[in-house]
């Protein structure tokens, strides 16, 4: 157990040079680029409230849990330590596994799911297996990561196309923008280390870290706007950004335009 907290007890490397600034923090830029983390995180949920308000406060957990991402990612790069990498991988797929329980379209569910309830204990029950098997085989959290990646972008083209509003369409374009950079940048980082230290810019997983959680912002933000057209449709929900909605740069939030109505309960 002991060797599983040890410094440097993890398989996976970075490219970025260790131990560079520090003799207590292994990846230097890729531990400080986490904090990105908490930056945004708070912000996200000050802009998402009054949605989450009247739609349902659980929304909250995606957020809350997108700082304890940050958290344990500065704890990985810092260490690359074997229970760091658990934690990063972990928490990432909780945080997926949230937003699918919260936001997946009622539509789209499998035909013997008849309700939010019954599929988010299907997710849940999924995620708890996925996090055990992971510990017995941690190359598995890749594979499912990346499934439930393309499974989102697949659903997310699905609800998008039927779409005509333009700044609707803008965020889509720019949340798959934000997110090919970003994965760019991680197969850069990760396979092509050697090219990268010739440049002496060894800097990509960091930068990584930076462009996703703006990625998840922006995406979040779209999935919640086509889910408050669905689930609260006298909300009339629109888009605006932070701090500014001339800006052509910013965080998007949802903006309630009805009047708000609460829901009974029966």
């Amino acid at each position: 157990m002991a060797k599983a907290f040890a410094y440097e007890s993890s398989d996976i490397d970075w490219c970025e040079d260790n131990y560079k600034y520090s003799e207590h923090v292994v990846e230097y830029f890729n531990t400080m680029s986490s904090f990105f983390f908490f930056i945004i995180s708070p912000v996200m949920l000050y802009l998402l409230h009054p949605y989450a308000k009247e739609r349902n406060l659980a929304i909250h957990l995606v957020w809350i849990l997108m700082i304890f991402v940050g958290l344990f990612s500065a704890y990985f790069h810092m260490t690359l330590s074997f229970v760091g990498q658990m934690l990063d991988e972990l928490s990432i797929m909780w945080v997926l596994a949230v937003g699918y329980s919260m936001w997946f379209p009622r539509k789209l569910f499998p035909s013997f799911i008849k309700d939010r309830t019954t599929f988010s204990k299907l997710v849940f029950t999924i995620t708890v297996i996925t996090s055990v098997s992971s510990f017995v085989k941690p190359t598995v959290n890749a594979y499912v990561l990346n499934c439930f990646g393309l499974h989102l972008l697949y659903t997310l083209a699905v609800e998008m196309r039927y779409c005509t509003d333009q700044k609707v369409l803008r965020l889509a374009k720019l949340s798959v923008a934000l997110w090919v950079l970003a994965i760019t940048c991680w197969i850069s980082d990760r396979f092509s280390c050697s090219f990268w230290q010739q440049l002496n810019f060894c800097y990509l997983h960091g930068i990584w870290h930076i462009l996703i959680v703006m990625a998840v912002a922006h995406a979040t933000t779209l999935i919640a706007y086509l889910d408050a057209n669905n689930e609260i449709p006298y909300s009339l929900p629109g888009l605006q950004y932070w701090p500014s909605d001339k800006w052509t740069i910013g965080l998007p939030h949802i903006v309630l335009k009805g009047t708000p109505k609460t829901r009974k309960q029966c």
